[in-house]
């Protein structure tokens, strides 16, 4: 598939001559309304002063049109029609990236928040590796951002790490993987699994912690089951989360459901003070851990509902319906030994699991 810059109006700067961070830093955006502009311009023309900055922008023409006006300075286009795919993050990260001059790619959300010292040791780390996979940590931090790192202290007790809103990568590697699939709904993890297929240098990084913004209130709660759906691609945790309910439920019947409460209260506080404790942890509030047994409850439910809505067919991103979460690795492993075997220049956006 040839891949060729956005035709639609574009500010275009010319490229940092020596950049304080030599890498492109790639935001996917579609907003429905203006609220957080300020501040993320604040943020963007900083960022624009050491690195190369790509916005691709899903918006309404209204908005698009404000951004346009007061982003000058920084590259900022429509997603490319070639790019097109149920999942507009990607289609903005599979733009961006194609516009990209630098070597080194960031891709990050738009509520995330990179400091001098974190963008400078991503760049430093892809000196020595094709993909950096650093961690999020919510500030401010109210009560429903401290109930969502929650999940973020289990992930790194049990995983080694949380699945960020950013990720940093090599454009070689990237375009040697040929872009990843767009029809997925956890997309960073299909570009983690994409780019570890074709051999990719990946090093997790706990300790290199990166602001994020916190939702909304109502986003958070909106975000409860399709969160849980993300773990219809790894089945092992699944398998766990959906045996809590149950287990919870069995322990009940023996023990009394008081005893039942306090292990399962008692444990995820315990794994989640462990994954507080690893080197980087000290980012989250302390009171962090006191929430973990009610994210635990909640994907305890969710994660039912998520295998529901995957029997019946997927779960709704935007206007659509996505049904896979993410590849396996051995999907990826074998669409990759077929382009190889046919010298395809990059994979299907479409899915065909």
């Amino acid at each position: 598939m040839e891949r060729r810059s956005p035709d639609v109006a574009v500010n275009s700067p010319a490229a940092p001559t020596s950049p304080a961070v030599p890498l492109s830093y790639v935001l996917p955006l579609k907003w429905t309304d203006d609220r957080e502009l300020p501040e993320l311009t604040r943020y963007l023309r900083w960022l624009s002063t050491v690195a190369e900055v790509i916005v691709v922008d899903g918006s309404d023409e209204s908005l698009f049109g404000r951004h346009h006006a007061d982003w000058n300075g920084i590259t900022h286009v429509r997603p490319a029609p070639w790019a097109h795919c149920l999942n507009g993050k990607v289609a903005g990260v599979l733009t961006g990236v194609s516009v990209a001059r630098r070597e080194k790619v960031v891709v990050a959300d738009d509520d995330v928040r990179y400091d001098p010292t974190g963008l400078a040791r991503v760049g430093r780390l892809l000196d020595t590796h094709d993909l950096i996979v650093p961690e999020n940590y919510f500030d401010p931090a109210p009560w429903h951002a401290r109930w969502d790192m929650s999940r973020s202290l289990i992930n790194r007790a049990v995983f080694g790490g949380d699945y960020p809103g950013t990720l940093a990568f090599r454009k070689s590697t990237f375009h040697s993987a040929g872009g990843y699939d767009g029809d997925v709904l956890f997309e960073n993890l299909e570009l983690m699994r994409t780019l570890t297929a074709v051999g990719a240098r990946a090093r997790r990084c706990p300790d290199l912690a990166v602001r994020r913004l916190p939702p909304t209130t109502a986003k958070f709660v909106s975000q409860r089951v399709r969160q849980a759906y993300d773990s219809t691609a790894q089945p092992g945790r699944l398998v766990v989360e959906l045996s809590a309910l149950p287990a919870v439920i069995a322990l009940a019947a023996a023990r009394g459901p008081r005893q039942a409460l306090a292990v399962a209260t008692a444990a995820t506080m315990a794994v989640a003070v462990a994954g507080r404790l690893r080197r980087g942890g000290d980012v989250f509030p302390a009171s962090t851990p006191l929430l973990a047994p009610l994210w635990a409850a909640e994907r305890a439910v969710c994660s039912w509902i998520a295998l529901a809505r995957y029997v019946r067919g997927g779960v709704r991103y935007g206007s659509g319906v996505i049904r896979i979460s993410a590849h396996s690795p051995s999907e990826l492993r074998r669409r990759q030994a077929g382009r190889q075997r046919t010298g395809s220049a990059c994979v299907s956006h479409r899915s065909t699991a």
